[in-house]
């Protein structure tokens, strides 16, 4: 297990050194002057094009921005905004309101998606299997634009059961919807999946086994066939974490949270690449590290993998 984790983290060095150049090549080569963006529709002055273009390093050759950037990297240094506000604690104060909206999303799916996928695997070709591919097909097929609108007017406008924005991003009744409408089309992928997986392992070997030897229809479902069939499931949520984090623009955009991205949106609009690849760093390591968690929990689940 220890020479596994070990090769895993040594794995991670390249990816996460080829993720972050492709991001930093990709910000930097777009059209467009982001220093001279800032004076708008206004004649922007030379002379502080330049010195800015200095006090920023833009007036270096690429690869040396890229170096100087790792090396400021390593040291947890990721730079200054334009506005000249340290990149790591906007980083520091955007991520916990993220994280904590993530958190509110993949409780949401695990238990519903995982709670609908079961049940419909277990009444496979009944009324309720119908229902549920049914009612997780309208979820994808919804934007989440249109998704978030809905259950905003729906449950806070007219129900009123829960506020329509996010004032307090510790609250958590104030995150419950945004949740909800982050976690919904996870949720839907979860629950097909969950219920295809179950239906395929009903009729797997070991399970006639352990129903001709009698065992309790509890402990069947519960720890055979759950474990069995949370593998796939479990390998999704992990990749989905990342797309929770970062694809959160939209239900941030709609309940108003200051989380990560409003803070991707404003660097965007404003062209300020050092804060959206700061972002992307600390997105790619929580991402490294989840799928590690997950291949880990690969043997917890079924005890017959082994890592050598």
């Amino acid at each position: 297990m220890g020479r596994y984790v070990l090769r895993r983290l040594l794995q991670m060095i390249p990816v996460f050194i080829g993720t972050t150049l492709l991001i930093f090549l990709m910000i930097h080569v777009l059209p467009g002057d982001p220093i001279r963006a800032m004076w708008g529709d206004k004649a922007a002055d030379p002379a502080q094009v330049v010195q800015l273009r200095h006090k920023f390093g833009l007036d270096k050759p690429l690869w040396q921005q890229y170096v100087d950037y790792m090396v400021n990297l390593f040291k947890g240094d990721f730079g200054e905004t334009f506005g000249g506000r340290p990149v790591l604690d906007e980083i520091t104060q955007a991520f916990p309101v993220t994280l904590r909206l993530a958190a509110v999303a993949l409780t949401i799916e695990m238990i519903v998606g995982i709670g609908l996928g079961a049940w419909a695997g277990l009444k496979a070709g009944k009324a309720v299997d119908t229902g549920v591919l049914i009612f997780t097909l309208i979820v994808i097929a919804m934007p989440v634009f249109v998704l978030g609108y809905l259950a905003r007017f729906l449950f806070a406008d007219e129900l009123q059961w829960l506020p329509p924005n996010v004032q307090d991003s510790t609250s958590l009744e104030q995150l419950l919807l945004p949740g909800f409408v982050l976690g919904m089309l996870s949720m839907a992928y979860v629950a097909r999946l969950t219920r295809t997986t179950f239906a395929e392992n009903l009729r797997a070997d070991y399970m006639r086994t352990a129903l001709a030897k009698g065992l309790p229809r509890r402990r069947i479902v519960g720890v055979h066939l759950l474990r069995n069939s949370l593998i796939p499931v479990i390998t999704f949520l992990g990749t989905d974490v990342g797309s929770l984090v970062g694809g959160a623009v939209v239900t941030e955009g709609i309940f108003n949270v200051q989380g990560v991205g409003n803070l991707l949106y404003t660097a965007l609009v404003q062209r300020e690449g050092v804060t959206i690849v700061g972002i992307v760093t600390v997105l790619v390591l929580i991402i490294l590290l989840i799928n590690l968690l997950v291949d880990l929990l690969y043997a917890v689940l079924d005890p017959r993998i082994r890592y050598a």
